[in-house]
């Protein structure tokens, strides 16, 4: 049996750019776009849930299936940025401005599910986005369950459970692949996962006092959960590659190092983030001219 719910937002939604935060890479296994439909596989605090959302015009209309399916049901309007406060934001930066008569301001969405971003964060954390990628699709598949309803139709999977996650050994790990450190890191969320959860509720500050305790979870990882699970608007990825250096260039031309972008992004507080977002909706990433980095070969395949 599935239960079904019709969400009118009154603002406008784009359904794929608001949910794209959320597929880990073309092949996740949780994630799949299917004609008009996104189809998610979604561990619940109710159970396990397959979610499907379809955007009608002023309408997102949703169905779900499994134990979790009224919990994913309620929490769709989060999801879709209904939390959120983008009217809040204003600016008299001229660039900024100008993004704005052009965009919306960025609205972000919030699962409420920190297990579900923390994980794949972890993954991410300092590998190539192929290598990432692989290794979250190879945990999902081998050690995930079939979700429920037509998810398993889809093939979709569900995240493995912290308890799964407790009892992979070492050399699975290496297999999949994800390195000692990242794997570590994981088994010390899974050991706390209930405590991890519980943070889903607090403000974004508290949320990285706590989650940063654990070893091998750091600023930039915190701020990608806050971006998803929380729908902070104020969670900059600070040690990310790419951003300081994307934001730098658009705004003037060259490279910015992380502490320039502090600098800059400190006047917006609490709308850090949606300020990144924005000028990466207008200015795009800057041209990438030097050598990629390649995904490490010692680890096994």
């Amino acid at each position: 049996m599935s239960a079904q719910r019709t969400v009118r937002p009154g603002y406008a939604v784009g359904l794929a750019s608001m949910l794209r935060p959320l597929r880990r890479g073309l092949g996740d296994p949780t994630y799949k776009i299917l004609g008009e439909d996104h189809w998610r596989a979604v561990r619940t605090p109710q159970g396990p849930a397959t979610l499907r959302l379809r955007q009608r015009d002023v309408e997102v209309e949703s169905e779900a299936w499994g134990e979790g399916a009224e919990w994913v049901l309620e929490h769709v309007p989060g999801l879709l940025g209904a939390g959120d406060r983008p009217e809040e934001f204003h600016t008299d930066d001229p660039l900024l401005a100008g993004l704005l008569e052009r965009f919306e301001v960025p609205r972000f969405g919030r699962t409420g599910l920190v297990m579900e971003a923390l994980v794949p964060s972890i993954i991410e954390q300092k590998v190539t986005n192929n290598e990432a990628f692989r290794g979250f699709g190879n945990l999902v598949r081998r050690f995930g369950e079939v979700a429920p309803g037509p998810g398993a139709d889809h093939g979709l999977r569900l995240q493995p459970t912290p308890e799964t996650l407790r009892t992979i050994p070492s050399w699975d790990w290496l297999r999949l692949p994800v390195d000692p450190a990242r794997s570590k890191a994981v088994l010390q969320v899974a050991r706390v996962a209930t405590a991890v959860e519980r943070t889903a509720g607090l403000p974004g500050d508290e949320v990285e006092r706590r989650l940063t305790t654990i070893p091998g979870i750091g600023e930039w990882t915190v701020a990608e959960v806050r971006q998803r699970a929380l729908g902070d608007p104020d969670a900059v990825s600070f040690g990310d590659y790419h951003l300081a250096k994307d934001v730098g260039w658009a705004l003037t031309n060259d490279a910015w190092d992380d502490d320039r972008l502090r600098d800059y992004l400190e006047g917006f507080r609490p709308h850090r983030a949606r300020v990144v977002a924005l000028i990466y909706r207008g200015a795009g990433k800057r041209p990438r001219r030097g050598p990629k980095m390649s995904p490490r070969t010692h680890l096994p395949s």
